[in-house]
């Protein structure tokens, strides 16, 4: 990893828009906090759309979806995709806006997985100690998660437990900075990257010319797969897990690292901007 202060402009300039993480990577304590709603804001402002891409549930995800300055959410590791409904001839959209809620696989494999996922998490919470479902759980529609640390904590070996149980039972699983996320299926935050990019901004997903920025393992996916890759400063406790590591890494952690990166973003548009215009020159017409 490479200090983002180091990344040359040119990388910046190829950018059309951001994939990013949102525990602890956008949020800080829960909460998405001043400068990273502002870092939001730029981006859309400056036509930068960014799309969120997380293991938490739909339920959780719905008013992020609503609020939020993100074209959408696609929640539960790549099984549900949220994003706000365009009223025609409302001005100003209703409050909250209404939302659509779109699912990677069909009604009865949804239904058919739940059976499972329960039968899954029946077993965790029997055989390993201290396991316990992630209070967002009455949200989550296509997935199972056990808290390590956000409300509750397990070491190591007990993660490691966690894991096992999910693959016997035929799920994936990965970790993220505040739970155990299990599925079944073959969607993750890559195929959720290729999905929401085309439906949500209309253009082919080009990973070559959109960033991702995430804080922990659950990431390694998109920073094995991404040219372009920015770790916020607290993804140093997952180091050694990580097989594969983002590019660069901030000197902030949270969502102030977030606001970092669109910070050093931002700059170095406009610089490029600039320098495109002095190289131009002035005209005038006689």
């Amino acid at each position: 990893m490479k200090p983002l202060m180091s990344c040359p402009r040119e990388e910046w300039r190829a950018v059309v828009g951001v994939l990013t993480d949102i525990d602890d990577t956008l949020t800080t304590g829960g909460g998405l906090g001043a400068s990273a709603r502002q870092a939001l804001e730029r981006l859309a402002a400056a036509g930068l759309p960014v799309i969120a891409i997380t293991g938490r549930p739909a339920g959780w995800s719905e008013p992020m979806a609503r609020d939020w300055a993100v074209c959408g959410i696609v929640a539960e590791n790549g099984g549900v995709l949220l994003t706000r409904q365009r009223v025609k001839g409302a001005s100003p959209e209703p409050s909250p806006a209404p939302l659509i809620v779109e699912f990677s696989q069909d009604a009865d494999t949804r239904a058919r997985n739940a059976l499972r996922l329960k039968q899954c998490a029946d077993e965790i919470l029997a055989r390993v100690p201290g396991a316990t479902l992630a209070t967002d759980s009455a949200g989550r529609l296509t997935d199972i998660a056990i808290d390590h640390s956000e409300h509750a904590h397990l070491p190591p070996q007990a993660i490691e437990a966690v894991c096992a149980v999910m693959q016997a039972h035929g799920l994936h699983a990965t970790v993220s900075s505040i739970h155990i996320n299990g599925w079944i299926g073959t969607h993750s935050k890559w195929t959720a990257a290729e999905w929401a990019v085309p439906r949500l901004t209309g253009m082919a997903f080009d990973p070559r010319r959109w960033l991702y920025v995430g804080d922990s393992s659950n990431d390694q996916l998109m920073f094995e797969r991404m040219p372009f890759t920015v770790a916020v400063a607290n993804i140093e406790r997952f180091l050694p897990v990580l097989t594969h590591l983002p590019r660069y890494v901030t000197r902030a952690e949270r969502g102030e690292g977030f606001a970092e990166v669109v910070q050093a973003m931002l700059e170095a548009r406009e610089a490029s901007e600039a320098r495109e215009v002095t190289d131009t020159g002035p005209s005038c017409q006689a």
